[in-house]
């Protein structure tokens, strides 16, 4: 008798490889920052500029990039770690997977403006040909993590 999965068990191992995923990109996000930081688009970043440099007469920080800037480049690492260990364990759990699913669906799509300004970014005059290289490459797979995701929560084409 020929073996075959259930898509049941199929959909299951596909979560907990994309959960695996997950979890290796969310430690990483701790163990090597630096490694997610072109990803972040500068506009998002707060940068202080005299606060906490012991400067008497220096006014109180605000966003230098506008109303978006509301973390560091180093905080939205943080917390993008935490997003992707939090979908991580949801995709784990049966009962949440669907939910779980939908949000890294949108976490994956909202990571591509990130992955879009560091390819900007580049091939500026600034760039370098490793940069190109790397986000040429980056970029595209951003594409299938979505597909991969999105399959996950039960979503039909079309709909």
């Amino acid at each position: 008798m020929p073996f075959s999965w259930s898509a049941r068990t199929t959909q299951t191992i596909s979560a907990a490889a994309l959960s695996a995923l997950l979890f290796a990109s969310a430690k990483k996000h701790f163990q090597e920052p630096k490694f997610f930081s072109p990803v972040v688009p500068d506009y998002l970043c707060r940068e202080d500029s005299a606060a906490g440099h012991g400067e008497p007469n220096a006014k109180e920080a605000t966003p230098r990039n506008g109303a978006l800037a509301v973390m560091s480049r180093e905080e939205w690492i943080a917390v993008s770690g935490l997003l992707e260990a939090a979908a991580a364990v949801g995709l784990l759990i049966p009962a949440t997977r669907k939910a779980a699913a939908r949000c890294t669906t949108l976490m994956f799509t909202a990571f591509l403006a990130g992955h879009v300004d560091a390819l900007r970014r580049a091939y500026s005059p600034g760039g370098t040909a490793a940069e190109r290289r790397i986000h040429t490459l980056r970029l595209p797979l951003q594409l299938p993590l979505i597909l991969w995701a999105r399959s996950l929560a039960g979503v039909k084409r079309g709909v």
